[in-house]
């Protein structure tokens, strides 16, 4: 018992002797108007790295060439990760989108499973409207209740109409209100060339869009929710049980290297649409098709598309996304210092065999002063080539830094000192 009064009798007196000596230290600073030392802002490094003059043809190029070949109608390949059209066909014309529709249907649930509003071990009932649907489906009986997880399988591996409405019914209360949002969240990604009428993709006046607004809902699904080529890729599964046996409609999962999705769809008006996504070497591509003549042809286009973007192109990464750029001093904050990290990764897509310099400029505040917000924007980096922009990353502060004060320093001593001593 004495052993351990003595102990804790050692503890507070420490720690009463260190804030004495803290408290006496701030005062003789803030009445010297003691500043901590800052670091030089500007660094410029250059990199040596393959890149294109161009990235690739204009449109009109494209499209009078059409060096493909392609016998779809509209067609577009874009890089993932940047957004950058690498080859295009008719881009902007309006066509049925069928079975595709079904992108931003998943766009929206993933969503509602980002927010809380539904789990994947929710159970989503079906309606006698969704029971009702045609095309292809699972065949939902009224009675039964699947969980979303199990509804996303249906939804990407055979493209599930009935699962489809179930699902919008039990977000948005009703397949018209869903819709309303869908149209909506087009409009907030600048799919100019849409109009949703349904969530399935059935045949349905007015319900269009765009190769180019596909390759933007699709882009979007995979950099924001990578998990959904956690049911893209499958080839084959089953439901209820091993009962409901499930094989995927898009063909290039399996017979494709590096296919990581995302989803077909086909009706005798729309006749046959893809969009296919892939990854091989840190290039991520994203490939659409649109009114292609066969099922078989789809395909064909698609993989023509992909094969161009991997055979031309490559994907050079310098950073990643929470890498520490520098170590920044802070003024007159209760710590003195700060890791600058960069908010995304920093990468550039190349066009392979022409050679170039990519100039790395990394710019961080010249005087930092507390109080410092954790995120809080104190720099970026820039990459260039020839003067012209290729892409810039904001730099972050890693952590919060308070004001230097008396209350603030004391508490600063205290929480390390307690955690020392316990």
């Amino acid at each position: 018992m004495l052993f351990k009064l003595n102990k804790y009798v050692a503890k507070i007196t420490a720690i009463t002797l260190l804030l004495y000596i803290i408290c006496s230290v701030v005062i003789v600073s803030n009445a010297e108007n003691y500043e901590w030392s800052v670091t030089n802002s500007l660094e410029t490094v250059e990199t040596n790295a393959n890149v294109s003059e161009e990235l690739a043809t204009t449109t009109k190029e494209n499209n009078a060439k059409n060096e493909l070949k392609l016998e779809c109608e509209s067609a577009i390949l874009i890089e993932q990760n940047s957004g950058q059209v690498l080859y295009e066909k008719n881009p902007h014309e309006k066509l049925r989108p069928a079975s595709v529709t079904k992108l931003m249907t998943l766009l929206l649930i993933f969503e509602a499973l980002d927010s809380g509003q539904i789990t994947l071990e929710d159970k989503v009932p079906c309606s006698e409207n969704a029971s009702s649907m045609g095309g292809s489906q699972i065949w939902l009986d009224t009675r039964e209740e699947l969980t979303v997880n199990e509804m996303l399988k249906a939804m990407c591996v055979v493209s599930a109409n009935d699962c489809t409405v179930a699902m919008a019914e039990y977000i948005a209360g009703s397949e018209e209100s869903f819709v309303e949002k869908m149209n909506a969240r087009a409009n907030e990604l600048g799919m100019k060339d849409t109009c949703f009428k349904n969530c399935h993709g059935i045949d349905e006046d007015g319900h269009v869009t765009s190769s180019y607004d596909i390759s933007l809902m699709s882009r979007e699904l995979l950099t924001k929710h990578p998990d959904i080529t956690n049911y893209t890729t499958i080839y084959m599964d089953s439901l209820r049980d091993g009962k409901s046996q499930l094989v995927n409609t898009n063909k290039l999962v399996r017979n494709y290297k590096g296919a990581t999705g995302l989803k077909t769809g086909s009706t005798s008006l729309a006749l046959y649409n893809l969009s296919a996504s892939a990854t091989r070497d840190d290039l991520s591509l994203i490939a659409v098709v649109m009114k292609a003549p066969t099922s078989n042809q789809r395909f064909e286009d698609a993989k023509k598309l992909l094969d161009y973007g991997f055979k031309n192109y490559e994907f050079k990464q310098f950073a990643k996304s929470g890498d520490v750029i520098a170590n920044v001093m802070v003024e007159k904050g209760v710590e003195k210092n700060v890791d600058a990290v960069l908010s995304g990764t920093c990468g550039i897509l190349l066009k392979k065999g022409n050679e170039g310099d990519v100039v790395q400029n990394v710019q961080i505040d010249e005087k930092l002063s507390a109080p410092v917000e954790k995120g809080q924007k104190i720099g970026c980096v820039t990459f260039t080539l020839d003067g012209e922009v290729l892409q810039s990353v904001d730099i972050l502060a890693d952590r919060e830094v308070k004001k230097q004060s008396l209350m603030n320093v004391a508490s600063y001593i205290y929480e390390r000192w307690f955690c020392l001593l316990r």
